[in-house]
């Protein structure tokens, strides 16, 4: 299988008029229009993109990552009107998301159209789609004049990329390039929602919130996987594997400040005396505490607790921190389950292969 190959780098200030015109656009929605791999900017991770109606141009993300085919993947539209050429019918409270939300960090699970490439949906006969809100997605888009597939643009397992530099530091030499619109702003992937059932169903938190969700079209169930009393023992599948990892092994500890601190220091004299190199995921508030202590080889910050938007918008960067100091071993906080510190805690118990301590 022959994948290496020159990946190129377009540099595109998101913030030029007539976007979709500049020359870096109109070269890579060529390669998206020829069935080529091109990552791109979102406003919540860089995403790997490909034609979502070519099975062949589909499988090149799959290669590229490591994926499993049998995962399905986000179609990603530039106008709210091309909805109707991906999904055969939208329900109202689906019309009524669309509105208050796109573009933005909302995917609506819909019945798909024929149209949509079968490995897009791993054979099932639903489909999410999202219109993203960034500028260069949206100018990239429409110049390729094709709906576009687009999971994260990271090897399969690894932290999701929020800069086009974490891109090619998974990808390079394995697409044909990244459009490099600089940082993502959301940090964390949008919020799944599938409204071909009732109440609808968060099937991934994400980007917006279901109390967001809630306001708009009412009640809102929610995988029970991901409320607080399955942080002991995760019980979806999923969670049996590490998604968004570091290198290192990583644990999570729950509690109240004091025993969590206490715990947290025994587990790092621990894995120090084993010869491991070690991290702590600290917060703005606890940042002090970890310097003073002096226990960790590696302590970076995450955000503030009281800013939990900050938290998800620097939440993979800060994994990715971790890799560049080759820290072995990693602890962290766990943050509320409210508004968007479900989808961070989502992804960090994931991020930890679902080893939460509870002192």
């Amino acid at each position: 299988m022959a994948l290496e190959r020159k990946t190129k780098v377009w540099i595109v200030d998101k913030n030029v008029e007539n976007l979709q015109a500049c020359t870096q656009i109109v070269d890579a929605a060529q390669f998206l229009r020829v069935g080529e791999t091109v990552a791109f900017p979102t406003e919540t991770v860089y995403g790997l993109g490909a034609d979502a109606l070519s099975d062949e141009a589909v499988e090149k993300i799959f290669m590229a990552k490591g994926r499993p085919s049998d995962n399905p993947l986000i179609v990603h539209i530039a106008d709210k009107e091309q909805v109707n050429d991906i999904a055969s019918s939208l329900p109202e409270k689906g019309a009524a998301l669309i509105e208050a939300f796109w573009p933005g960090p909302l995917t609506l699970i819909l019945p798909k159209t024929e149209r949509v490439a079968s490995l897009v949906t791993a054979g099932l006969d639903t489909v999410g789609v999202r219109m993203p809100d960034h500028p260069v997605a949206l100018a990239l888009i429409k110049q390729a004049g094709v709906p576009v597939a687009a999971p994260s643009a990271n090897r399969s397992g690894r932290p999701s990329p929020t800069t086009a530099e974490h891109v090619m530091a998974d990808l390079a030499g394995r697409i044909v390039g990244v459009v490099d619109g600089g940082a993502t702003g959301v940090g964390v992937e949008s919020t799944v929602l599938d409204v071909t059932v009732e109440p609808p169903l968060i099937c991934r938190p994400g980007g917006i919130t279901r109390e967001q969700l809630e306001e708009v079209i009412g009640e809102v169930a929610i995988d029970p996987a991901f409320l607080p009393d399955a942080a002991e023992a995760p019980r979806s599948p999923g969670m049996k594997y590490t998604h968004y990892a570091p290198e290192g092994e990583m644990w999570l500890v729950d509690g109240e400040e004091s025993r969590v601190y206490e715990q947290m220091r025994t587990m790092l004299a621990e894995a120090k005396r084993h010869g491991r190199k070690t991290g702590v995921m600290a917060t703005m508030e606890s940042l002090p505490y970890w310097r003073q202590q002096q226990v960790a080889d590696v302590v970076i910050s995450v955000g503030s607790r009281s800013e939990l938007e900050q938290v998800a918008q620097h939440l993979y960067g800060v994994l990715r921190q971790f890799d560049d100091e080759q820290v072995q071993f990693i602890v962290g906080e766990t943050f509320p389950r409210s508004g968007i510190g479900m989808a961070v805690m989502n992804r960090l118990e994931k991020a930890a292969g679902g080893r939460i301590l509870a002192v």
